[in-house]
């Protein structure tokens, strides 16, 4: 299975030190798409860690996924100052374009939608991460406009 050896890869480069947990688990998810049960019952007997700690780490950074994403990932920021700036109306307009509440993935697995704090871009609120990249001064056009320029038909 081609996740294991990845899995397997990552525990190598990292020489399954407890000190990299973070990190580990971050590039598992980053490499399978989220980090499965099996990966983090591997993870934790590799490292000799209990199997519930390795869990609450994985679950504690909203950057590690524990179930499947979309090929896309937005993370809208849902803090006060992008609220105020206009985020209620680019939330609706994300959850409307999908089709999907925040929390969900598209049901061609192309978008994860998901609420996050602030991205550190205040200035420039309301701001949303599309997988690497932060787009600001969101309004419900431009929402369509990026969706549009990062996937293709939305």
């Amino acid at each position: 299975m081609a996740e294991d050896s990845t899995l397997e890869q990552i525990l190598e480069k990292y020489g399954n030190e407890r000190e990299a947990l973070v990190e580990i688990l971050r590039d598992a998810s980053q490499a399978a798409g989220y980090v499965s049960p099996e990966a983090l019952a591997t993870i934790a007997q590799r490292l000799g860690l209990p199997q519930s700690q390795v869990h609450s780490v994985a679950s504690f950074y909203s950057l590690i996924s524990l179930k499947p994403m979309g090929k896309h990932v937005i993370r809208f920021c849902q803090d006060a100052p992008c609220h105020v700036a206009g985020g209620r109306e680019v939330w609706e307009a994300l959850e409307q374009t999908l089709g999907v509440p925040f929390g969900a993935t598209t049901s061609d697995k192309q978008w994860t939608l998901l609420a996050t704090s602030c991205i550190g871009a205040c200035s420039v609120g309301p701001v949303m991460m599309v997988d690497d990249e932060i787009y600001g001064n969101l309004t419900p056009d431009r929402v369509r406009e990026v969706l549009a320029q990062v996937g293709g038909d939305v």
